[in-house]
């Protein structure tokens, strides 16, 4: 008896597996066509990010190229003792952090403005105009930028000394030899270049609103204000959540092309224009040290890892549903 108890159990166990395998197999064949649009992707991601990952032995070892990376001698952490006794590790770090942080908070009020805002203008053809216009300083290359600013900067011929000159009667001002304006330059470019992508991400959100809740919310007596308040943001509050700590995740790297182009690589203004990227790329040109360029690699990667996690972790303090995992 206790044997054909066993033996039925089995069979139901492989039943059970059976029966997983076959509702697998289904929705797999229902989802072939998505799936295998996903291939590219899925590939490209496995080839561009996946493959070279082993690379990061570079960071342990004092590479050089006669021996290749599994040939080259081991260091240990030399190459992060280098990086962080620089006499410009503060500087890098606190700049790299700094303009983040400014970057995440600034861009994010700017961007909600500017979506909620497009979401006021009922004229579809006026709307995607300036979606459009929004959308193009996004898609230009930092090196059009770089040469914009410098167009507005130049000391000889730029438009804001010749305004100054004009309007208030002041000499101009050599704005690529003082370190002290680019903080606010560097936080206006980053602003004019990236927030218009982010109001478009937030505006896609705001119209996939159900309009129901903004008409109950009329013949209530409810505001512009009080709707943007009570309706719009709490609902698009996961979108903002998401990009946020996408952002947070990224707080440790900065925009090479910001921080390195737009300045034209001056001397002169390295104590408010030099991070880590910059400050990697400035020594893999000196000294043509790869395995300092991984241990910094790392050392971003790293720190990122635990901010997206803690960030993460509070958001699912205050409400669980928005966090990403």
């Amino acid at each position: 008896m206790k044997a054909s108890e066993a033996v039925l159990m089995q069979s139901k166990a492989e039943i059970k597996i059976w029966k997983k395998q076959r509702d697998f197999l289904r929705k797999l064949n229902k989802f072939k066509w998505l799936l295998l649009m996903t291939l590219p992707g899925v590939a490209y991601l496995f080839i561009n990010n996946y493959i070279p990952m082993y690379g990061v032995i570079l960071a342990f070892k004092q590479y050089n190229y006669a021996d290749g990376i599994f040939g080259s001698p081991w260091s240990g952490f030399d190459n992060f003792k280098f990086l962080f006794n620089s006499p410009d590790a503060y500087t890098i770090t606190r700049n790299t952090i700094g303009y983040n942080i400014v970057f995440i908070f600034l861009n994010l009020v700017l961007a909600l403005l500017t979506a909620l805002l497009i979401n006021e203008i009922k004229e579809k053809v006026v709307s995607r105009f300036y979606q459009s216009m929004f959308l193009l300083p996004h898609i230009v290359s930092m090196v059009i930028v770089a040469y914009l600013v410098y167009s507005f900067l130049n000391m000889e011929s730029g438009l804001i000394n010749r305004l100054l000159d004009k309007w208030l009667d002041k000499e101009a001002i050599a704005w690529y030899s003082e370190a002290k304006y680019w903080p606010y330059v560097l936080v206006i470019v980053n602003a004019w270049k990236h927030v218009g992508y982010l109001s478009i991400i937030y505006f896609a959100a705001i119209i996939g609103i159900d309009k129901e809740y903004y008409e109950a919310a009329t013949i209530d007596g409810a505001g512009k204000w009080r709707q943007m308040t009570r309706i719009t943001l709490p609902l698009i509050a996961p979108v903002i959540t998401t990009m946020t700590l996408l952002s947070v995740s990224g707080i440790l790297r900065s925009d090479f092309g910001l921080f390195f182009q737009v300045p034209m690589n001056t001397g002169a203004l390295l104590s408010t224009t030099n991070t880590i990227d910059t400050f990697v790329y400035r020594a893999m040109l000196t000294l043509g040290d790869i395995g300092m360029s991984s241990a910094a690699g790392i050392y971003q990667s790293f720190i990122s890892l635990l901010l997206i996690l803690a960030a993460n972790y509070a958001v699912r303090l205050v409400n669980k549903q928005d966090a990403l995992f």
